[in-house]
């Protein structure tokens, strides 16, 4: 099993944004390639530290981990499952300054810097049976590669670090201070050869098909990530990553409310009073339920386990079938003759049991 975020980075699930950074600095510098040259191990707990702060570090990140766990960021949309020691270097290494000599753009603080691609955007629509038993989704998208043909060299104003160091007078004394290359814009390597049809940075656009594996119980406005399937970088740079905005369409009949789902079911005057069965279409199939004798519109039916299964694989959600009696809005003279006859009767006149639960008990019931 995976190993809780809060205890890879050893802080509590209260503790403050501060904190967890600091905690993941003291982690990811105890455990950094640099000073454990060769250590498989130690490399592992260093991609574990940045997989948690990558989660726990935002906000909104944290807060989905909190409701759903790993599984929020599952599979390779998830976090971390696809984080290489570039993507950690590329996204975090603000984090340690000058901790391994002024330079955290790759192993080693003297290292040649690796930039990082720009993220695509892109929407994907799915219907509930998507949500309920998970689909694959293959789209077209465009993306940024390196022009065939394309070479660069590494930047003679940075060394290709990406950064050029100003050291300046202060009243405190000599202060250096790091800022990004202009020659190269911070990427640490120019152009040396440019192929026809690239763009100034050596760079063209090429229709790509990637395919997309979005698990069941996915929520509106959910974003997935897809690492390394965004736009490439030039020279050394690592690529981008997708980020997948999930919409959802309305279904003609069903309803969604967390986890579960929601059916209208209209029946007739005559079915409500003899009782009858009806076929229920649900996700993947159908279901025969049995309507007693006598049945109230209003009832609520649930159906276990035919809702939407839970993104944290901690169940599955409850169908609830609302009962709706239809009454006729016009009447024969012979059915109205027979209803005005059945209406002197006491079997036809309202006469609620304590069973029979109020408007508001069925909506407590249907949150229960």
């Amino acid at each position: 099993m995976k190993e809780d975020y809060y205890d890879v980075l050893g802080v509590s699930k209260s503790a403050s944004a501060s904190e967890i950074k600091k905690a993941y600095r003291k982690k990811a510098i105890a455990h950094h390639p640099d000073k454990n040259p060769g250590d498989a191990e130690a490399e592992i707990k260093f991609k574990a530290a940045a997989e948690a702060y990558e989660v726990l570090g935002n906000d909104q990140n944290r807060a989905k981990y909190d409701n759903y766990g790993h599984a929020a960021f599952d599979g390779s949309q998830g976090f971390g499952g696809g984080m290489n020691m570039d993507d950690i270097f590329s996204q975090f290494g603000d984090i340690f300054g000058s901790a391994f000599g002024g330079g955290f753009g790759g192993f080693g603080g003297g290292g040649q810097r690796r930039t990082k691609g720009t993220n695509l955007r892109v929407k994907v629509t799915l219907t509930i049976e998507d949500m309920v038993l998970g689909v694959e989704k293959k789209i077209k998208v465009k993306r940024k590669k390196q022009a065939p043909g394309v070479s660069y060299a590494t930047c003679k104003t940075c060394q290709g670090s990406g950064q050029t160091m100003r050291i300046t007078n202060t009243i405190l004394g000599r202060m250096q201070s790091a800022t990004t290359c202009t020659a190269c814009n911070g990427a640490g390597q120019t152009l040396r050869h440019r192929p026809s049809g690239a763009d100034s940075y050596g760079m063209i656009s090429e229709e790509e098909t990637v395919s997309i594996k979005i698990p069941a119980g996915v929520e509106d406005g959910m974003q997935l990530k897809v690492s390394g399937k965004g736009n490439e970088a030039p020279g050394q740079g690592i690529s981008g990553d997708m980020i997948v905005q999930i919409t959802v369409k309305d279904h003609p009949t069903l309803k969604r409310e967390g986890n579960n789902l929601h059916f209208d079911l209209y029946i007739s005057l005559s079915e409500a009073v003899l009782g009858t069965y009806k076929e229920i279409d649900i996700v993947g199939g159908s279901v025969r339920i049995k309507l007693d004798t006598g049945i109230q519109s209003g009832k609520i039916l649930r159906l276990k386990g035919k809702g939407i299964p839970s993104l944290n694989h901690y169940g599955t959600g409850d169908m609830l079938v609302h009962v709706n009696v239809w009454t006729p809005e016009q009447l024969t003279k012979e059915q109205k003759q027979f209803f005005e006859h059945q209406a002197t009767h006491d079997n036809f006149k309202p006469s609620p049991k304590s069973s029979h639960k109020s408007f508001f008990d069925k909506v407590k019931d249907m949150f229960s």
